[in-house]
C-alpha cells in the first residue's frame, strides 16, 4: 500500500471506501444470485374454512353419533401458485378437510373463471384434502357420502368454496419472482400399516424391494420469494388423519392440520430471523405470541391485586369484526408482507395409520387377531393406539410434531432447486366400465374391465382406526344372508356386477343406485402437475402403500424415458378433486379387508389408474393435449338436506349472552405447563356465525395496567372451545373454554373471552362477547 503515500489519509479513506463498496456489491450480487436465480412466479395464500361447529355430523368415520360441538383448532385452505412469467401456471390447494369434493371444485372453478377468465381451470387447479376425520361433513354431492350428515349441508359447502376461492385469490395477488427448492427425508415413527395381512398378499419379490410396509418418505417444497425470502412450504407424507377418534366432537385438522399450525407459528416466531435455527419447543409446539410482551411483575402479590381489579363483566353486544380484529395471528402479521404458509399434504395413506402402537382389544388389552382385526370374532372392540394413548389429543400433537420436526429439517437443508417447465394434464375418465389392457405373464395381453361402483361387506367392518358395528368383519369374502336381504331392499346387484366385483361380496351396489340421485361417482378426474423436476399425481381417492408405489413407478418410467426425466420426483396427492374411496392392488383386493372392500370399481381399479396416468404422462412428455373426457354431473340442484335450521337462541331470565355461568375462582393462580383454566359462558349456536377468520375463544394477557393483548385463540392447540346445550331442542346453550397453559406461556395476568352470535325468533343475528375474571399465571 506504499504507493498510496503513507501520509495521505484522504487517499487511504477514498480507496478504502471504494474497496468496501466493491466488496458489498459483490456480496449482494452473490446473495442475489442465490436467492433470485428464479425462473418462476410464486404466490401463496391461506384462508379459514372452519365449518359449522354444532349439530353437523363429522366426515370420515361415518359415525352418526359423531356430531360437531366445538373447535379444537381451526381448519384452513392453503394454496400455492407457480407460473412461468410468460407461460403456464398451476394452483395447488391443500384443504384441512377429509377430502376434496367434485361439486366444490366445480363451483370454485366457476368463480375463478368469472374472475380471471381461462387463467385457472379444472385442468391446472388441484384441490387435495388432508383426510382429517374431525371436520364437518355434508359437502360432497353423492348420496353415500352424506347419509350420516342428514344430507347436504349448505354451510359446510359454502365455507369451503369461499375459503378455497379466497386462498387462491390471495396466492394470485402475492405472485412475484421466486425460487422453489425440493428436499426429501424419512419419518420412521408416524405411520404403521393397519392392514398388514393384505399387504403380505402382494408378491414377495415386490415386497423385497422395500424396507418398510408403508412409505416413510416426506417430500417437501420450500418457496423463496425474491423480495421477502422464504414464504412457505408444502410437503407430502402418507399417514391417516385418524389420531382423533370416532368419538371426538371438536373440529380439528388432526395431526396434519396440527403440524401445519405448528410450522407456521415456528416460522413466524423463530424462522423469520436471519438464522433459521430450526429450534422447536420441548413440547413440540412453538412459543406463542404472549412471549413478545414480557411485561413481568416479579411480585406475586402485586399480580394478584392487579387481577382482582378485573372481575367478570356482564356479557355485551359486539361487532362481528371484533372477533376478527382480536385474532392472534391477524394482529401479528405485517400488512405489507405475505404470511408464511405451510401445508402438510396427504399422499397414498390408504393402509397407513398414525396409531403406531398397534391395535388392541379394549376388553382384554391383548393384540387384535391378525387377519381380520377382531376380538373374539367381532370387530367392535379392536382399536388402534396412538403414541399418546389413551389421550387422542396428545397422540395428535405427537404425530403432528414428528411431521413438523422432519419438515423443519428438510426446509432448512433444502438445496435442490426446481428448474424447468410448468405443465399439466387433466382428464375425466368413466371408471364404471373402462377397458384396461393387461400384460400377460409370458407375453401377450388381455383386456379386462372395471365395474360400476360397489362396496363390500368388509367396508362396514371399518378399520382399527374406527371399527364399524354389528357383525361385519374385515376380510369377509362371502357375506351373509341377512345383510344380503337388507341390501336387496335398496338394490339387488345383477350377475354381471357380481362377477365383475368378484371376490368382493357386494353390500351396497352404489354405482347402480340412482334414487333420489347418484349414490357414487362414476366419472373421475385424474391430473398430473409438473413443476420442473417435481411431478404431482392428483388422485381422487386413497391409494394403499403398494398401490401408490406401483402408480409412481409406472409414471416415472414414462417420464424418465425422455431426455429430461432423469431426476424426477414423483409424489401422490391423495383425495384430490373428488372422492372415490380406496384403491388397492389386485392382490390386496383378493383379501377383502376394509381397503379392498372399499375399492369401488373392482379388482382392476389400480390397473385402470396406471393405464390412464401413463397416457397423461406420455402426453406431458410429448407436449400433446389429451381428450377432456366426459363431464361429471353437477348435482347441486338435486341436493336434499334434513338438517334442521337454528330457530332461535335464548338465555335464562336476567342473563345476557356472554355472561359467565362458571368463572375462575377469585384470587386464582395457575401453573404453566401443569394447570388447565376452565370458564363457561352463556352462549348461542355456533352455526349462527362461523366466525370465519375470527375466533370463538380468546386468551388475553394484561400489558401494563389496562391494555389487554391477544395471546391465544381457537386456532391454538392448547385452547379448546366446547359448545353444549341441555337437549337437542333447547334454545339455551353454553360455551366452555378450556386453556391448557403451555410451559412457554409468559407469567402474568390473563383473562378468557368468548365471542358468539345469537339468533332471534324473527331471524336477526346479534353478536356478543363476554369475559372471565382475571387470573394469574405463574
Amino acid at each position: 500500500m506504499e504507493f498510496l503515500g503513507l501520509g495521505d489519509n484522504k487517499v487511504r479513506r477514498t480507496y478504502g471506501a471504494l474497496w468496501f463498496k466493491i466488496v458489498i456489491l459483490l456480496v449482494m450480487c452473490s446473495v442475489e444470485g442465490a436467492l433470485s436465480d428464479s425462473n418462476y412466479l410464486i404466490g401463496l395464500g391461506s384462508y379459514d374454512i372452519t365449518g359449522p361447529a354444532a349439530d353437523v355430523n363429522m366426515m370420515g368415520y361415518a359415525n352418526t353419533e359423531q356430531i360437531a360441538s366445538g373447535v379444537h383448532f381451526r381448519l384452513r385452505a392453503r394454496t400455492f401458485i407457480v407460473a412461468e412469467p410468460q407461460g403456464n401456471r398451476v394452483a395447488f390447494v391443500n384443504l384441512d378437510a377429509c377430502m376434496a369434493s367434485q361439486l366444490v371444485k366445480l363451483k370454485v372453478v366457476e368463480r375463478l373463471k368469472a374472475r380471471y377468465g381461462d387463467l385457472y381451470t379444472e385442468k391446472n387447479v388441484a384441490i387435495s384434502g388432508i383426510h382429517t376425520h374431525a371436520g364437518p361433513g355434508g359437502y360432497l354431492q353423492y348420496v353415500v357420502y352424506i347419509v350420516t350428515s342428514l344430507g347436504f349441508v349448505r354451510q359446510s359447502f359454502d365455507v369451503l368454496v369461499d375459503g378455497i376461492e379466497k386462498s387462491i385469490i390471495q396466492a394470485h395477488e402475492n405472485l412475484g419472482p421466486g425460487s422453489i427448492f425440493v428436499n426429501k427425508g424419512e419419518i420412521l415413527d408416524a405411520g404403521v400399516n393397519r392392514s398388514p395381512s393384505a399387504y403380505l398378499n402382494n408378491p414377495a419379490s415386490e415386497r423385497s424391494k422395500y424396507k418398510y410396509d408403508v412409505d416413510k418418505e416426506m417430500t417437501l417444497l420450500k418457496f423463496v420469494d425474491d423480495q421477502w425470502g422464504p414464504v412457505g412450504s408444502f410437503n407430502w407424507f402418507a399417514t391417516h388423519g385418524t389420531s382423533m377418534s370416532r368419538t371426538n366432537s371438536l373440529i380439528s385438522g388432526d395431526n396434519k392440520g396440527a403440524a401445519a399450525r405448528f410450522m407456521e407459528d415456528w416460522f413466524e416466531e423463530t424462522g423469520s430471523r436471519s438464522a433459521y435455527s430450526g429450534e422447536v419447543a420441548a413440547d413440540g409446539i412453538p412459543r406463542r405470541v404472549s412471549n413478545l410482551f414480557n411485561d413481568r411483575h416479579d411480585n406475586h402479590h402485586e399480580l394478584l391485586e392487579l387481577a382482582a381489579s378485573f372481575q367478570s363483566p356482564p356479557g355485551k353486544l359486539a361487532t362481528r369484526t371484533l372477533s376478527v380484529a382480536r385474532r392472534v395471528r391477524g394482529a401479528l402479521r405485517q400488512a405489507d408482507k405475505p404470511g408464511f404458509v405451510s401445508a402438510f399434504c396427504q399422499s397414498n395413506c390408504g393402509d397407513v395409520s398414525p396409531n403406531i402402537l398397534g391395535a388392541f382389544c379394549t376388553d382384554t388389552g391383548l393384540p387384535c387377531e391378525f387377519n381380520h382385526s377382531t376380538c373374539g370374532g367381532k370387530n367392535e372392540l379392536c382399536y388402534g393406539r396412538g403414541p399418546g394413548y389413551p389421550d387422542e389429543f396428545e397422540s395428535t400433537r405427537m404425530i403432528g410434531e414428528r411431521q413438523l420436526r422432519k419438515a423443519v429439517d428438510l426446509f432448512n437443508k433444502a438445496s435442490e432447486q426446481l428448474k424447468g417447465k410448468v405443465d399439466y394434464r387433466h382428464a375425466y375418465i368413466d371408471f364404471s366400465q373402462l377397458e384396461v389392457t393387461l400384460t400377460k405373464q409370458g407375453g401377450g395381453s388381455k383386456v379386462v374391465k372395471t365395474c360400476p361402483a360397489a362396496m363390500g361387506f368388509g367396508f362396514a367392518a371399518g378399520t382399527t382406526d374406527g371399527p364399524g358395528a354389528f357383525d361385519f368383519t374385515q376380510g369377509d369374502d362371502k357375506g351373509n344372508a341377512f345383510w344380503r336381504l337388507v341390501r336387496n331392499v335398496l338394490k339387488t346387484p345383477g350377475k354381471e356386477q357380481v362377477d365383475c366385483q368378484n371376490p368382493k361380496p357386494i353390500l351396497l351396489d352404489t354405482g347402480e343406485m340412482k334414487e333420489p340421485y347418484d349414490w357414487a361417482p362414476s366419472i373421475l378426474p385424474i391430473q398430473i402437475i409438473r413443476i420442473g423436476q417435481l411431478v404431482i399425481l392428483s388422485v381422487p381417492g386413497e391409494f394403499t402403500t403398494m398401490a401408490g408405489r406401483r402408480l409412481r413407478d409406472a409414471v416415472k418410467t414414462v417420464l424418465t424415458s425422455g431426455s429430461n426425466g432423469a431426476n424426477v420426483h414423483v409424489v401422490i396427492a391423495g383425495l384430490s378433486n373428488t372422492y372415490s374411496q380406496y384403491i388397492t392392488t389386485f392382490e390386496e383386493y383378493q383379501v377383502q379387508r376394509y381397503e379392498g372392500a372399499s375399492t369401488l370399481y373392482g379388482p382392476h381399479t389400480l390397473s385402470a389408474y396406471i393405464q390412464e396416468f401413463k397416457k397423461l404422462a406420455t402426453a406431458l412428455t410429448s407436449g400433446k393435449p389429451v381428450a377432456p373426457g366426459p363431464q361429471p354431473p353437477d348435482l347441486l340442484d338435486k341436493q336434499i338436506s334434513l338438517l334442521t335450521p337454528v330457530v332461535m337462541d335464548a338465555t335464562p331470565r336476567g342473563v345476557s349472552f356472554g355472561d359467565c355461568s362458571s368463572d375462575v375462582p377469585q384470587n386464582s393462580t395457575f401453573k404453566r405447563g401443569y394447570d388447565m383454566v376452565t370458564v363457561t359462558f352463556w352462549s348461542a349456536c355456533p352455526r349462527n356465525d362461523l366466525m370465519t377468520e375470527g375466533t370463538f375463544a380468546l386468551v388475553e394477557i394484561l400489558h401494563g395496567k389496562d391494555t389487554w393483548v391477544p395471546a391465544y385463540d381457537d386456532d391454538d392447540f392448547c385452547l379448546r372451545f366446547k359448545w353444549s346445550r341441555p337437549s337437542k331442542l333447547s334454545t339455551r346453550s353454553q360455551a366452555t373454554i378450556e386453556w391448557r397453559i403451555p410451559q412457554s406461556a409468559t407469567p402474568g395476568v390473563y383473562r378468557i373471552r368468548h365471542f358468539g352470535a345469537s339468533k332471534s325468533l324473527v331471524g336477526s343475528i346479534r353478536h356478543f362477547t363476554g369475559s372471565s375474571s382475571a387470573f394469574v399465571v405463574a
